[in-house]
């Protein structure tokens, strides 16, 4: 940690604000042009398997409604439209007919998006259908807390450069979401993230959902994998970088899902929920490259991305956060 005079004082803020500037003000990381995918990899990204899948959860979902006369399909932090593009073009053509699919992010519609994506600021109200947040919780601001000499929880505070030093303790609804869902011991140096506005956030989504399904997909812990020294970085040009908050790079942190969960909702692994849509990895017979070479290879490089989007270390260690409202679990069901 470094010391400060009392002008420099002035310039400290808490991780959140100043995330949240750096993220989402005018000129901010996410308001750039190159978007998320100039600067790192999602599983959206990966392969058109991962869009293909999510647009079979929601034939699932489909069904689980009974077919509705317009189905919604909601992406939040829809970067470019990669998400929602790639599974309106996966729909059957019936159940694409009735579905509206709304993509939501603050930054401006991107140019050649298909005119049937409507682009939105905030997510609608209402909704029925699946609503899907894919990396998104990651980047919601939060507070970071740091034990110090004497074994007390302080707010991290940080500068422009990244500079961090110690505030005051943490107290109130921050402290009472520690002790409940990241407990800190007493030893100098230990971290966490608190993350109390991503189960606001979350709630707040869900809430705009009058029946169907909705799914947080991202970098995740649970009470029993949490990190001793919290998972705050950033990301710059598809790499790893010290997190500083001057909107030059992603400010991002791994999210617990599990205090994000309403009642009834679960957490699957990645691997899990994709195999379940029909993901699997498996490489094709080797009697497919005498009878049809082509068929072969396409079928050896779907292998390929499947392998990637399921795999342990990698992509198939992130979390789905499965929340039903008004439905059965659609991941508990027998596909259609």
């Amino acid at each position: 940690m470094t010391s400060g005079t009392r002008d420099e004082w002035q310039e400290w803020r808490g991780w959140r604000a100043a995330a949240q500037d750096a993220l989402y003000a005018p000129g901010g990381f996410y308001r750039r042009a190159e978007g998320p995918a100039g600067h790192f990899r999602t599983s959206v990204h990966a392969s058109p398997l991962f869009a293909r899948a999510v647009a079979r959860l929601l034939c699932r979902v489909d069904e689980a409604l009974g077919r509705p006369a317009v189905l919604d399909f909601v992406d939040m932090a829809a970067g470019r439209g990669e998400l929602a593009g790639g599974v309106l073009a996966a729909l059957p053509p019936d159940v694409a007919a009735r579905t509206r699919v709304c993509a939501v992010e603050i930054a401006g519609r991107p140019a050649g998006l298909d005119h049937r994506i409507e682009w939105l600021a905030e997510p609608p109200r209402g909704t029925t259908g699946l609503l899907f947040a894919n990396e998104w919780l990651d980047n919601v601001p939060l507070e970071v807390a740091e034990v110090d000499a004497a074994g007390v929880p302080r707010l991290v505070l940080v500068r422009a450069d990244g500079s961090e030093r110690l505030g005051e303790p943490v107290d109130g609804a921050r402290a009472r979401w520690l002790e409940r869902w990241w407990p800190l011991p007493g030893e100098e140096g230990r971290r966490a993230e608190i993350g109390l506005p991503r189960d606001e956030a979350w709630a707040a989504v869900v809430a705009t959902l009058g029946r169907g399904l909705a799914v947080a997909v991202d970098y995740a812990h649970t009470a029993d994998t949490r990190p001793p020294f919290g998972t705050l970085t950033g990301f710059r040009e598809g790499r790893e970088t010290t997190p500083v908050p001057d909107g030059s790079c992603d400010i991002t942190a791994h999210v617990a899902l599990d205090a994000c969960a309403l009642p009834g909702g679960r957490v699957l692994r990645q691997r899990e929920a994709l195999r379940t849509l029909g993901v699997t990895g498996a490489r094709p017979p080797l009697t497919l490259a005498s009878t049809d070479p082509a068929a072969y290879v396409r079928a050896l490089a779907s292998a390929g991305e499947a392998a990637e989007l399921t795999a342990t270390g990698g992509l198939g260690d992130f979390g789905w956060l499965v929340q039903p409202i008004g439905v059965e679990d659609p991941f508990e069901a027998p596909e259609a």
